[in-house]
């Protein structure tokens, strides 16, 4: 059940930075919006997790400095 439930994390994160990113491209959000920071920072954190769990450490490691930058980001909101 852990397996299962870290595989979904792992797809949820990968859509959230990918809707992130499409919405950027296609105008529908801007960087001054803070949904555009909580979708990168919480796939960026589903990615880190599925990645540390399969033992794949370069994407984990890349995946958890972008979760810290969007964690920065949403905190210069508050």
């Amino acid at each position: 059940m852990k397996s299962k439930f870290i595989t979904a994390f792992g797809w949820y994160g990968a859509i959230a930075l990918l809707s992130a990113y499409g919405m950027i491209v296609f105008g529908s959000i801007t960087t001054n919006n803070i949904w555009y920071h909580v979708l990168n920072l919480s796939g960026a954190l589903g990615i880190t997790v599925v990645s540390f769990y399969k033992r794949a450490y370069p994407p984990a490691v890349l995946n958890l400095v972008y979760t810290l930058v969007a964690l920065i980001a949403i905190l210069s909101f508050l």
